[in-house]
Formats: C-alpha cells, sequence, structure tokens
C-alpha cells in the first residue's frame, strides 16, 4: 500500500498522516523532513539559498526516491503536485487523498504557524486570506486530480482526530474494492 496526501498547507496532512500509518500498519513520510533530513536544512534555508525552483527541483527528487518504497503514508508539501509530473507520478504508483479544507480555517491554521512557512511567513491576516484564495484556486487543478477528495473536518480532540481517520480508512478501503471490482 502506498498512500499520498495532498492539500494545501495548514490542511493536517502530517497530523492525519501519522494517525494513518499507525491505524494502517506501514511507515510515515513527511516529505519536508525527508528533505530537511537529506540536507540538514530547514526547509526555509533551502528556499532562501536555492529559491523556489530549487527547492521543487530537490522536492521532486525526492518524491521519486520515496514513491518506490512500499507500505507507506505520505504527507506530501502543499505545492508539490502543482510542479512537473508530480500528480502523474503519484497517481501511478500510489493512491492519491486531497485532504480538502475550507479558506477560513487554513487562514487561522497558517496565521499561527507561518514564520516556518517561506511563501507566507511576511503576509499579514488580510495579505494571507487572499493568497491563500488565489493560490488555492490554481493549486485545485491538481489537488481534484487525486482519487480521492475527503472533506476536513473540524477536530478538536485526539478522538475525533482517530475517528475522522478511521472514515478516511474505511472510504479508502471501500474505493479500493471498487476499483479493483470494476
Amino acid at each position: 500500500m502506498k498512500l499520498f496526501l495532498i492539500g494545501y498547507m495548514g490542511a493536517g496532512k502530517t497530523t492525519v498522516g501519522r494517525i494513518m500509518a499507525e491505524k494502517a500498519n506501514c511507515s510515515f513520510i513527511d516529505i519536508d523532513s525527508f528533505i530537511e533530513n537529506r540536507y540538514n536544512k530547514a526547509i526555509t534555508k533551502i528556499f532562501e539559498e536555492k529559491g523556489e525552483a530549487g527547492f521543487r527541483e530537490i522536492e521532486h527528487r525526492a518524491l521519486q526516491e520515496i514513491s518506490a518504497y512500499e507500505n507507506i503514508v505520505v504527507s506530501t508539501g502543499g505545492g508539490l503536485p502543482c510542479f512537473f509530473d508530480n500528480m502523474e507520478l503519484m497517481n501511478k504508483k500510489g493512491i492519491t487523498i486531497y485532504l480538502k479544507e475550507n479558506i477560513d480555517e487554513l487562514t487561522k491554521r497558517l496565521n499561527s504557524s507561518k514564520q516556518n512557512r517561506p511563501l507566507i511567513k511576511e503576509k499579514n491576516l488580510e495579505e494571507l486570506q487572499k493568497f491563500i484564495e488565489e493560490s488555492l484556486k490554481e493549486r485545485e487543478l491538481f489537488y481534484n486530480q487525486a482519487n480521492i477528495i475527503f472533506e476536513v473536518k473540524k477536530c478538536t480532540t485526539k478522538q475525533a482526530m482517530n475517528q475522522w481517520v478511521k472514515e478516511l480508512l474505511s472510504q479508502l478501503s471501500e474505493d479500493i474494492s471498487n476499483y479493483y471490482n470494476k
């Protein structure tokens, strides 16, 4: 099994990915952490040194390597599906799941964690919301190519998050079953 979680930054890919991997008895890989460990640098530092284009090249190579692994749940960066043939590669190598979150919730989450995110760290609340609206519109062309689109529910407790992941895995199991019974 190979699952790729995609979606906008702040949608919960890493949190959901860890829980999914545990429940599905798989390994978990966060691509940003994978890259930071490989280059021994924070993503923000790689962005500063190489620019976005250089970072996207590194991210693409990391995805190519990771997509050869088995029994994994992968949390991708928010922009990863939008560059090179990344979306096509993930759909060919595994199952893609778009964690779809609404703009207001994304704005709230990202405003409190923007210092670690190179594309938004200098934006005020109004600029952040406008940026999210505009970039999400562009990125959804790629995100909507996912095998599964899962509407994120607001999860305020660990129990709610576990239930939500259980529902996602159940939907996934049903979708895989339907795919093979065609």
